[in-house]
């Protein structure tokens, strides 16, 4: 994925609530900026690193930028959880997600479950493979690349509808975007949401799937194409 126009760099200067930042430009000016991530976004949101900014000319915008990116002196991340999905479905299009190749239709939001709608729905003419995309931005104290960042009840609720289409005999598969490239492997975030680590270790023992793949984040696009290995049992024993 490459970004339409060339973005503006600049220096964060607060978060100023979950849905606007404040970022000094390099040029000096202060602007306003939509944040698309509502979650704690820890690790990804220090004052003062260099971030990157997307710019529209639509009248009908309350922001005229979009936070994409920050670099934490290691890597860029890429912040706007808007573009997991299109991430996605350009690596499986593209077939760098090999556990996800060979289905001939790729259809997007379809309605299932209980009033959801699945982000990617993959099929062949005698199989359906529902696709869940989480963005993952957070990386833990152990190295480890980690989600969620904040409890998420929705999170769970996905994993209980993904779990619904496997007894109902399809397949499904839970994909968490990785958009920073200074850890290695990847587990859910025990210590923040133990619920939801419980949930995906049961969903999984239940048949779903969980694969993780890393993007590599520039200032020109993102692209993903890394798998990154699961380390769920061993950092998380159940009692």
């Amino acid at each position: 994925m490459t970004f339409e126009t060339p973005l503006l760099t600049g220096q964060l200067v607060c978060r100023r609530n979950r849905f606007v930042v404040e970022v000094r430009l390099d040029d000096g000016q202060l602007v306003e900026a939509h944040c698309t991530n509502t979650g704690s976004m820890r690790t990804c949101s220090e004052p003062g690193w260099k971030v990157a900014l997307s710019r529209s000319d639509n009248p009908k915008r309350k922001l005229q930028y979009t936070w994409e990116i920050i670099h934490n002196g290691v890597c860029w991340i890429g912040v706007n959880t808007h573009l997991a999905n299109r991430l996605a479905e350009e690596a499986i299009r593209d077939r760098r997600i090999p556990e996800l190749d060979g289905y001939g239709t790729l259809q997007r939001e379809k309605s299932y479950g209980k009033n959801s709608r699945i982000d990617l729905l993959l099929s062949n003419d005698d199989s359906l493979c529902y696709v869940e995309v989480k963005n993952v931005s957070l990386l833990a104290d152990d190295g480890l690349y980690s989600f969620p960042d904040a409890v998420t009840e929705r999170g769970r609720k996905h994993l209980r509808e993904l779990t619904d289409m496997v007894h109902a005999g399809h397949r499904a598969v839970m994909l968490y975007v990785i958009q920073r490239s200074d850890g290695c492997g990847f587990r859910t975030a025990h210590e923040i949401d133990p619920a939801y680590a419980t949930a995906l270790a049961d969903a999984m023992q239940k048949g779903v799937e969980a694969f993780a793949y890393r993007a590599d984040v520039e200032l020109v696009g993102i692209e993903l194409r890394h798998r990154e290995e699961l380390l769920l049992q061993e950092t998380e024993p159940r009692g």
